[in-house]
């Protein structure tokens, strides 16, 4: 029997169309949407003083923006995880992706304070959603020892906007206007549930149910991985909300420089997600508490490098790599979430953005008290070394979790193990006499 030409073209055409997207092509799109969320959320910071100025308000007031932002965050991640638990992980990355594209658009729009206030919050809403459903869709998608990596090179979404998305919105909206650059957040989201709905894997509504979720509540070791963030992030916070300013009132950068300092910073984040993750694939937990020593040090060098810019910028760029700690925790949440794996997930990014309005508001306090701009890298170095204690308490308990669990091992495998063979020689007088 032969076989037409025509068949078997066809019958190649359907294996190709019903062939999965390749492993990058699924992480690129995941990517992409965190490369919208990392621009807006790091432009914002960039872009007060404009937007403050154009609404006729002071830099500290427009600051309620991005605490707006972070509170939508905070609250949003939990809520919507435990809503979605139903749904499919692919139709709520486009539900998620469209709400955020709608929250950036009013945002350009905003005729005011009050309306700028509100579009914030609901742009916030779908980030920690949106983070803790693409790690959980990377994660499943590579074997248990790269998860950390598949999780970082998602991350690597918004560390790479810090190096392009965040100058590039700085740069525009200098030359065009605060609302052009949250017009293109809203460009790049739209572009993001495109590539979704192409690339994402198609998979079945969640077997999940609410209560389970919020089952990683009552989890001990969740609620201390999630301390470490909100705590130990929030130096870099601290920095981060008032490197612009500093730099033109301490370093003396004319406010064309700005993009630079903020791409090196991006950079050194970028860095950080690419090359951590493999170090931590190997020791989770000592390596999350060598990011906070090391971050630690960065900080407390800050009021130091600030009058040369490029001691400034190299510390900067340490400062940067420890951003890298966000995809390491994600990871830990994974192994001590249970079957909550998508409340943990969002939790994760809700702790993050608990650092985003503690950093900034214990910086702005030092800054108030007269201690002046650079006070934001002893506050911050502070914080991280806060984050360092709660981890060692984390440690502890992952340390003990592992010899108990070996211990249960040992014991089960004497308990299964055959019986030993009677050693006749002690009960033969033949040949032991003496016994």
């Amino acid at each position: 029997m032969t076989t037409s030409p025509q068949a078997t073209s066809r019958r190649a055409r359907s294996t190709s169309a019903s062939a999965p997207p390749h492993l990058a092509i699924v992480l690129l799109s995941l990517a992409m949407g965190g490369f919208a969320i990392g621009t807006t959320e790091f432009a914002s910071m960039s872009l007060l003083p404009f937007f403050a100025a154009d609404l006729g308000i002071d830099e500290p007031t427009a600051g309620h923006a991005i605490s707006a932002y972070a509170l939508g965050v905070v609250l949003g991640a939990p809520l919507i995880a435990v809503l979605g638990a139903r749904f499919a992980r692919r139709t709520q990355l486009l539900a998620l992706m469209l709400v955020f594209a709608l929250g950036n658009a009013l945002t350009a729009l905003a005729p005011g304070y009050g309306a700028m206030i509100v579009a914030r919050f609901l742009s916030g809403l779908p980030h920690g959603a949106y983070f803790g459903i693409a790690a959980l869709v990377a994660a499943s998608l590579v074997p248990q020892h790269r998860r950390s990596q598949a999780v970082g090179q998602v991350m690597l979404g918004l560390t790479s906007a810090t190096v392009i998305g965040v100058p590039l919105a700085n740069l525009i909206g200098q030359a065009l206007g605060w609302r052009a650059s949250f017009g293109l957040v809203s460009v790049l989201a739209l572009l993001t549930i495109g590539l979704c709905a192409l690339f994402a894997p198609r998979d079945q509504a969640g077997r999940s149910d609410p209560l389970r979720e919020l089952g990683a509540l009552r989890s001990g070791r969740v609620w201390i991985t999630l301390a470490i963030g909100a705590i130990g992030f929030g130096g870099m916070f601290a920095v981060y909300t008032y490197l612009a300013t500093t730099l033109i009132e301490v370093t003396k950068v004319s406010t064309a420089a700005i993009p630079f300092f903020l791409a090196v910073f991006g950079i050194g984040a970028t860095l950080g997600n690419l090359f951590v993750p493999r170090f931590a694939d190997r020791a989770l937990m000592p390596t999350a508490g060598i990011i906070l020593l090391f971050a630690a040090v960065a900080l407390l060098l800050f009021p130091l490098a600030a009058g040369n810019p490029w001691l400034l910028a190299a510390d900067i760029f340490a400062i940067g790599a420890s951003v890298s700690l966000g995809a390491i925790l994600q990871t830990r949440l994974m192994d001590v979430a249970g079957e909550a794996q998508a409340l943990a997930a969002a939790l994760n990014h809700s702790a993050f953005n608990t650092a985003n309005a503690l950093g900034p508001f214990l910086g702005g306090l030092a800054i108030r008290e007269g201690l002046g701009w650079t006070s934001t890298g002893p506050v911050g170095a502070a914080l991280a070394l806060l984050g360092f204690l709660i981890w060692i308490v984390a440690w502890r308990d992952s340390r003990s979790a592992s010899i108990a669990l070996a211990w249960r091992s040992d014991t089960a495998s004497l308990a299964n193990a055959p019986p030993l063979a009677p050693d006749n020689s002690r009960s033969d007088p033949a040949r032991n006499p003496v016994g």
